[in-house]
């Protein structure tokens, strides 16, 4: 293990840009780096070509109108998001190349051809028409990580009925939320599904959701794992008996460019969710060329995005951007380490993956795992790796380099958000020199700055606030049924065309971008702000550790005072030897001033079932508060585990 790690630092060390090789830049659909400055020329001709790769049931007259805040792309355009992502790959013969490996946890698997998809999205789509679902009738959504789910969305989108994702780890409150504020009309869910050995109780959660849910008529559920469940006659139906004598033609439902596809819920700082609204053609151009050029996408690769389709991640990369490129996806229902640590690399090895998407808090799972698990299988077939939903830190991604792509995969470290709906910074794999933590430049047509307080670009080096200055095709028209919030909250702080991400970042000499991590994630000690992605990088980057998250503890001397929640590698022990040890090592790559009042030893980190660290929950651990909600937790128990040795450990000097 010890020459492993020197390995990792001998790489770090150096600084090393990591270049693609030869032969994958050969391959690779862009590897031309004057895309860039052909995009930026003329964006809406750059974009204007991209569309050309969508069906239109009639071609757009004009490509964008922009009366900041507000945008529209494609207008006149018609088109169906269900017939770009399966009938148009039937027609024109491709209906035998396969969509989805599915693996369920317990250890079934099914293999889904683009014709299978196609054959139960159409009888699913009929199904709910005789439910009563129409063209702009919400839908809901509540199921885990199986087939029904990406077919029950494009069901909705051949409908033209806009569909709401619920993630299936959330609690019954917040599902009743998210149904009311679309006022949905159908909702789709499952008996149960599986997570880490255990049935997850989505039909009963739904049950206790729907108590409180007026505009629920009908309640359709998947068998998935046999569980009871209260069944009201006239209201529920099973998804199977729906489906069974349907027709198997359902006639796509012509849909104007800037109709509604989906709402999807994301959190807010005032406590209620966001409904971020996505519309059809631009987002559909969006997704699937971000993802075509980003994951270099060729018709033999099988390409695993290891998210979940509750979140934007699984919309955008999972299903409507996959299924539109015609591509091989896998699907897993289950957690990464169920029944052991390797299962993903067991999953790969089976399914002869060649690209992997996934967050680096799992890749921090991985590393404290150990590599003796992915050295147990054969990953030669991956040729790409990717990253998403938070910045990585550069050990992290030597180590995901080293270890998972055998030193020879490129990675594509990206940045966006529920609300850009398609991948604006990160590298292009055949064009791109990788530094290791930066999500590098933005996507080709993508103009993004940083700014100071004052709205000044700033120099190399600095820190300030990430902004995007022109819209882009799959960008969130609004906020359901609150336009005001969405101008307040993303376009008031500097001028209306000017998007505000939220996010902190700094560019280096290179032009490359790092982002910093949450705007609202940023510590002020003793009048210095000092954001909490730097102290945990630099904590990652100490070889003992594994992984770590710090948040801020109000202190009547400095302000705020930094306690860093770490856990160690396989084999450490964490005390004060090693507590003192990792305050010092702060206060050497970053500076005294970040050096942690508190550094707290944990096994674990909560975090969601789609890997994101709860930082909230730890800040109340942090000011002895009475906990938030636990309900979507993989992991709950440990947040009590943690509260207890915070109460020992956090009067540290």
């Amino acid at each position: 293990m010890a020459k492993k790690e020197a390995a990792i630092d001998a790489l770090l060390s150096e600084n090393r840009v990591f270049e693609p090789s030869r032969d994958f830049r050969s391959r690779a659909l862009w590897n031309d780096p004057s895309i860039y400055e052909r995009a930026a020329k003329d964006p809406e001709a750059f974009w204007a070509e991209q569309a050309a790769s969508v069906s239109w049931l009639r071609k757009w007259d004009r490509v964008v109108e922009w009366n900041p805040p507000w945008v529209k792309w494609f207008l006149g355009g018609k088109l169906n998001a269900a017939y770009n992502c399966l009938d148009r790959h039937v027609e024109d013969g491709g209906g035998d190349k396969v969509a989805y490996y599915w693996e369920g946890e317990p250890g079934e698997e099914r293999v889904l051809t683009y014709r299978d998809v196609y054959l139960e999205v159409c009888r699913l789509a009929n199904g709910l028409k005789s439910l009563g679902v129409k063209k702009g009738d919400r839908v809901a959504i509540y199921l885990g990580m199986v087939p029904e789910l990406p077919i029950a969305m494009l069901a909705c989108a051949r409908l033209g009925a806009p569909h709401s994702v619920v993630f299936g780890g959330f609690a019954a409150s917040a599902l009743r939320d998210r149904i009311n504020d679309a006022e949905a009309k159908v909702l789709i869910t499952a008996d149960g599904g599986y997570r880490r050995g255990q049935v997850v109780p989505l039909k009963q959660n739904a049950e206790e959701a729907i108590r409180e849910c007026p505009s629920i008529r009908h309640v359709v559920t998947v068998r998935r794992t046999g569980g009871d469940h209260p069944f009201t006659a006239g209201r529920d139906l099973w998804y199977q008996d729906l489906i069974a004598e349907q027709p198997a033609e359902c006639p796509p439902e012509p849909m104007d460019a800037e109709d509604l596809l989906y709402i999807l819920y994301t959190s807010g700082t005032t406590g209620k969710p966001k409904g971020i609204v996505h519309t059809t053609g631009g987002y559909m151009v969006g997704v699937a060329t971000t993802h075509r050029f980003i994951f270099d996408i060729h018709d033999d690769d099988v390409y695993w995005c290891a998210a979940d389709i509750g979140w934007v991640t699984g919309h955008s990369y999972i299903v409507y951007g996959p299924l539109a490129n015609h591509a091989t996806g896998i699907l897993y229902e289950g957690a990464p380490d169920w029944p052991d640590k390797d299962r993903l690399w067991s999953i790969v090895e089976k399914r002869k993956a060649t690209i992997l998407y996934t967050a680096p808090t799992a890749i921090r799972a991985f590393m404290r795992w150990g590599p003796e698990y992915p050295d147990k299988h054969d990953l030669s077939s991956l040729r790409l790796l990717g990253t998403v939903g938070e910045p990585i830190n550069p050990e992290a991604w030597v180590w995901y380099w080293k270890y998972i792509g055998t030193e020879r995969c490129p990675i594509v470290d990206t940045w966006w958000q529920t609300e850009t709906g398609m991948i604006l910074i990160t590298p292009l794999p055949g064009i791109t020199a990788l530094k290791p933590g930066s999500a590098t430049r933005p996507f080709p047509g993508i103009e993004a700055d940083i700014y100071d307080e004052h709205g000044h670009t700033v120099g190399p080096g600095s820190g300030g606030y990430l902004v995007l200055k022109r819209p882009w095709p799959a960008m969130f028209r609004t906020i359901y049924k609150d336009p005001e919030r969405y101008v307040q909250t993303y376009f008031s702080k500097y001028s209306p065309d000017v998007y505000l991400a939220g996010d902190g970042a700094k560019r280096d000499d290179d032009g490359y971008f790092w982002l910093l991590g949450r705007i609202d994630d940023v510590m002020n000690v003793a009048g210095h702000r000092i954001s909490t992605y730097e102290v945990e990088s630099a904590l990652v980057d100490n070889p003992r550790v594994a992984e770590a998250a710090v948040v801020a503890k109000s202190d009547p001397e400095v302000g705020q005072a930094i306690v860093a929640f770490v856990t160690l590698k396989a084999g450490q022990v964490g005390d004060q030897t090693v507590a003192t040890e990792l305050r010092e090592h702060v206060a050497k790559v970053i500076g005294k001033i970040a050096r942690p009042h508190a550094i707290i030893f944990t096994d674990d980190l909560p975090k969601t079932r789609s890997g994101k660290i709860m930082r909230r929950l730890l800040r109340d651990v942090a000011e002895g508060r009475q906990l938030g909600d636990v309900t979507t937790l993989a992991n709950a128990e440990i947040v009590e585990q943690i509260r207890d040795m915070a109460s020992v450990r956090t009067g540290e000097d």
